[in-house]
């Protein structure tokens, strides 16, 4: 998830192009372009409810129409660059207000909305000093829309799915390996988990190490610094280091040792500012990630051995 760019006129989209643009915004929630991989992560949506993978689907669409009103280049829309942040709209808009009617136009909405909020990200990374550290926007379009829509919608709010109690630091630490995956796209669901994770790996086997890793180390600091069982067990304290792990590990850096190095730590941070969201009771979405992930790839800009992708 590389920063969108709001480019000159790009040659027309073919059916096909389109096609394949939708459905790879999915795998690019995880960094990748790959349609399996997509598949894969509609399937885990649709395990949990089809009204979500359908509005999941919704958002993903905005999202990549927008993308395209707004000049993005034909490239970046067919490899799903542009319908990520959408398709987390629709997870988001799920979560909040459910399958109700209100839920459909809303997310269709807040997936367009999606397209002028990262070109006002990438301009923030490209048109100031900060262009120096080639940030990417990553998943900050989705937080932003999406805490608007959280805030707006109050009235239609829903009760989230019971989550699942446990007592055994064992069975938290075991049940969040796989729930932490599959919390990126706010589902608290193990199978949901397992389809990502082998998504992941189809992806690359790299890929998929490092989404492990971080579930395992998210899961390790969330115990030491005293998360909830329940809230540990249940994904919404290490989902977050998932995406960082594979962001410094390979995505937004050359996969190196200092890469790895990088990413364990980049993750233990993820960690902590997740507590520190968590005490204050903020909306969270993704937000330990970027934040952990911005300030690791600026101080990578000053390590001679860390390679930029």
């Amino acid at each position: 998830m590389s920063s969108a760019s709001a480019a000159a006129p790009s040659p027309s989209i073919s059916g096909t192009g389109w096609l394949k643009g939708w459905c790879q915004g999915l795998s690019q929630i995880f960094f990748q372009s790959n349609v399996f991989t997509a598949l894969l992560i509609l399937a885990a949506f649709a395990v949990a409810d089809w009204r979500m993978a359908l509005l999941v689907l919704i958002g993903c669409a905005g999202n990549t129409l927008g993308g395209r009103l707004l000049r993005a280049d034909a490239s970046s829309v067919t490899s799903g660059m542009q319908g990520f942040c959408g398709a987390l709209v629709g997870a988001g808009t799920y979560s909040a207000i459910g399958g109700q009617w209100a839920a459909y136009p809303i997310t269709l909405i807040g997936g367009l909305l999606c397209a002028p909020v990262t070109w006002l990200v990438v301009t923030l990374f490209t048109k100031t000093p900060l262009k120096v550290f080639n940030l990417p926007s990553t998943t900050a379009p989705f937080c932003i829309v999406a805490t608007g829509i959280l805030l707006s919608t109050e009235a239609l709010h829903v009760n989230g799915a019971p989550s699942t109690t446990v007592d055994s630091d064992a069975v938290a630490f075991a049940r969040s390996l796989l729930t932490n995956v599959s919390e990126v796209v706010l589902v608290n669901n193990e199978w949901s988990g397992a389809l990502i994770l082998l998504g992941l790996f189809v992806a690359g086997w790299k890929v998929g190490l490092a989404g492990l890793l971080g579930s395992v180390v998210g899961s390790l600091c969330a115990l030491a610094m005293g998360e909830s069982l329940t809230e540990t067990a249940n994904g919404l304290a290490g989902y977050s280091g998932v995406l960082t792990a594979i962001a410094l590990a390979v995505v937004f850096l050359q996969s190196s040792a200092l890469s790895w190095v990088l990413a364990v730590i980049g993750t233990v941070v993820t960690a902590v500012v997740t507590l520190l969201m968590h005490d204050i009771n903020a909306p969270t979405y993704t937000w330990p990630y970027i934040l952990t992930t911005w300030v690791f790839l600026v101080i990578a800009h000053y390590l001679p051995g860390a390679k930029r992708t």
